[in-house]
C-alpha cells in the first residue's frame, strides 16, 4: 500500500510542478513551444520542481488522514497552509482559487467545515477535485458506495459544496478505487461507469446535473478528439481532460505532459491526471530526474510512509 500512496502523491505533485510555469498559457502557444521537461519560473516565477496549491492541499488532506477521518482537522490543516504554516513548497502561498480563499475565511470564522465551500453554480472550479486523491487510500477497503459518496461529499464541501463539484470528485474517487484493484485502465473505466450508474438508480439527483456528466459516464471520453476536450479551471473540464489524457497515453510521462500541453489550467489538469497515472503506472515508472527535482521530495516520501502506516 505504501508504494501506491507514494505513487499517487508524487503523481499529483510532479504533474502539478510541470504545469506551474505555464499556467494560463494557451493551447496554441504550447503547441508551438510544448513543455517536455520540468522547467521553472514562467507564470508564477517559481524554481523548477515547485508545486502549487493543488499538491499543498492534497498533502494537507493526507496529513489529516494520518490521524483518521476528521473534517475539522482537515479544515484546520487547510487554514494552516493558507497562513503558510503547513505544506507550502517554499514557505509562502503563491496560488489560490477564489472559492478556496472564500472557504478559508469561512473556516477561520468557525463555520462547520462541510458548510464552508460555495454552494452556487459559479462555485464549480476544480479546487476540491485537485486535492481529493488521498481520500482514495482511506476508502480503499470501504465496500458501501453510499459511505464513499458521503465521505467524498463532506471532504469536497470544505471548499466546494455544489453537487457538480462533489459528483466530479465522486467519479474520480470511484475510478481510482477501481484502478487500485489492479485492473486495466479501460476495464477500470468501464467498471467506474457501472458502479456510478448503479448508485444513481436509487437517487433522485437533479437530472440536469447528471446530464452534464454524460460524456464521461455514458460515452467513452477517450474517443473524443482533442478539440472537444477543454482544459479550463471548471471542474467538469478538469475531470474530462485528466481522464482523457490518462486513457489516451501509455505512460506516466506522456500522460502528464499531454495534460500540461492542453494549456489553460495546466498545473491542475496535470495534477489530476498525474494522480490517476501515478497509482496506475507506479513511482518506479516516473522519470527519476523529475522525482529528484521535486521540491520537498523527502518530506513527501515521509508523508506517504506515515499515511500507509495508518491505513
Amino acid at each position: 500500500m505504501k508504494s501506491k500512496i507514494e505513487s499517487g502523491l508524487f503523481g499529483v505533485a510532479i504533474g502539478d510542478a510541470l504545469g506551474v510555469p505555464v499556467e494560463f498559457y494557451s493551447r496554441s502557444s504550447l503547441k508551438e513551444n510544448p513543455v517536455s521537461e520540468m522547467i521553472g519560473y514562467g507564470t508564477h516565477y517559481q524554481p523548477p520542481g515547485t508545486w502549487s496549491d493543488d499538491s499543498s492541499l492534497a498533502f494537507c488532506l493526507a496529513e489529516s488522514l494520518c490521524g483518521g477521518f476528521d473534517l475539522n482537522n482537515m479544515a484546520k490543516n487547510f487554514v494552516r497552509w493558507y497562513n503558510a504554516d503547513l505544506w507550502t513548497p517554499h514557505g509562502k502561498v503563491f496560488d489560490i482559487g477564489i472559492a478556496t480563499r472564500n472557504a478559508m475565511h469561512n473556516i477561520a470564522k468557525g463555520h462547520q467545515p462541510d458548510l464552508c465551500g460555495g454552494f452556487e453554480e459559479r462555485d464549480n472550479g476544480n479546487g476540491s477535485l485537485m486535492r481529493i486523491l488521498p481520500l482514495v487510500f482511506y476508502l480503499q477497503k470501504e465496500k458501501d458506495i453510499e459511505v464513499i459518496y458521503q465521505k467524498v461529499k463532506a471532504v469536497s464541501s470544505i471548499t466546494h459544496a455544489h453537487f457538480r463539484s462533489v459528483f466530479a470528485c465522486f467519479i474520480y474517487v470511484v475510478y481510482c478505487l477501481e484502478i487500485l484493484k489492479d485492473k486495466d485502465k479501460f476495464e477500470a473505466y468501464k467498471e467506474m461507469q457501472n458502479v456510478v450508474s448503479r448508485f444513481l438508480e436509487s437517487k433522485e439527483f437533479n437530472p440536469v446535473e447528471i446530464g452534464l456528466f454524460e460524456r464521461i459516464l455514458k460515452n467513452d471520453i477517450f474517443s473524443y478528439s482533442e478539440n472537444e476536450i477543454h482544459s479550463s479551471g471548471y471542474v467538469l473540464h478538469s475531470l474530462e481532460a485528466s481522464v482523457w489524457c490518462f486513457l489516451n497515453f501509455d505512460s506516466y510521462e506522456e500522460t502528464v505532459l499531454k495534460a500540461v500541453n492542453l494549456g489553460g489550467d495546466t498545473d491542475t489538469t496535470s495534477a489530476i491526471a498525474g494522480g490517476l497515472a501515478g497509482i496506475y503506472y507506479g513511482i518506479e515508472n516516473m522519470p527519476q530526474k523529475w522525482i529528484d527535482n521535486l521540491v520537498r521530495s523527502n518530506d513527501i516520501k515521509d508523508l506517504a510512509e506515515r499515511l500507509s502506516q495508518k491505513i
